[in-house]
């Protein structure tokens, strides 16, 4: 067996992109989208525990805030005219990192593999990494669900993330087998020395927010997560903290707001062009024939 090499240097990130790269977006362009007049095109706030889905514009802008205080969201994301193409988690933590802030991209699935939206504003983004070694807005975990909280528990609980973004996206045609991995918003997580797993309180104080640039048209989905600002959790139904423990999960529970605005200058966009899915020819090196060979 071949020894591992011992070196006195860090190991470089996989993913690297050379200037001018699509990894390397326009950060002036994208300060002055966040900067920009806007009017308000649909804004509601989403009751804890629940779900909703809505459609947006190429071009909008949608801006997700705590508007009572700290309080996770677990947000899901389609191309509105082709639901096949969806948020991929796993790539975007790879092209990006495990947590996202301003100037980070939500990734498409593949075929496509472009940006569903840029991230332009980010009241959270001087979190940084705490002593802990948590981070926020992640993309290690996913959302909960109702099928390990059984496994688990034992108890059976209809309103996991899971679950809420299925309701949310049934008037849209869309069924769970299309619910996906979640970017968790607001969401405190990091990997132990073992390599375990962790959830910290949510730190966001009434009015944090997060703002998405739409680089293409969408269908979006969020859950309020049952485990409201995780300062106490546990599975099964109604469950959360130590025995003892006053606080239960639903105390920490907190509404989210969603809006979504129309950029007034039309100057702003004026040079901005949908991103395109690579160039690859496709085929995978097979060869279809064009019928039967005789």
């Amino acid at each position: 067996m071949a020894a591992h090499k011992d070196s006195s240097h860090p190991p470089q990130p996989a993913y690297q992109a050379t200037p001018g790269s699509i990894l390397h977006p326009d950060r002036e362009f994208y300060d002055s989208v966040a900067k920009a007049a806007r009017t308000p095109v649909e804004s509601f706030t989403l009751p804890i525990r629940s779900g909703r889905a809505w459609t947006v514009d190429e071009g909008q802008i949608i801006r997700i805030s705590t508007p009572e205080g700290p309080q996770v969201g677990d947000l899901n994301v389609w191309n509105s005219s082709n639901p096949r193409e969806r948020f991929w988690a796993a790539r975007t933590r790879q092209l990006h990192a495990s947590h996202l802030s301003t100037y980070d991209r939500l990734w498409s699935c593949l075929p496509y593999l472009r940006p569903m939206v840029t991230i332009v504003a980010d009241s959270l983004a001087d979190y940084g990494v705490d002593k802990w070694g948590g981070r926020c807005h992640d993309l290690l975990g996913t959302r909960c669900d109702p099928y390990v909280n059984s496994m688990l528990s034992g108890d059976s609980y209809d309103y996991h993330c899971h679950s809420n973004l299925t309701r949310a996206v049934l008037p849209y045609g869309l069924t769970e087998f299309d619910v996906h991995d979640v970017i968790n918003l607001f969401q405190v997580t990091g990997l132990d020395k073992d390599g375990k797993y962790f959830m910290e309180a949510c730190p966001a104080k009434v009015d944090d927010s997060i703002t998405f640039f739409a680089e293409q048209p969408l269908l979006m989905a969020l859950s309020t997560c049952p485990g409201g600002d995780l300062s106490t959790w546990g599975w099964g139904e109604g469950g959360g903290g130590e025995e003892g423990e006053k606080k239960s999960m639903l105390e920490c529970c907190r509404p989210l707001k969603v809006e979504v605005f129309k950029i007034d200058d039309g100057a702003v966009l004026a040079g901005w062009k949908r991103p395109q899915p690579p160039a690859y020819r496709g085929k995978h090196g097979m060869v279809v024939p064009s019928g039967e060979v005789g």
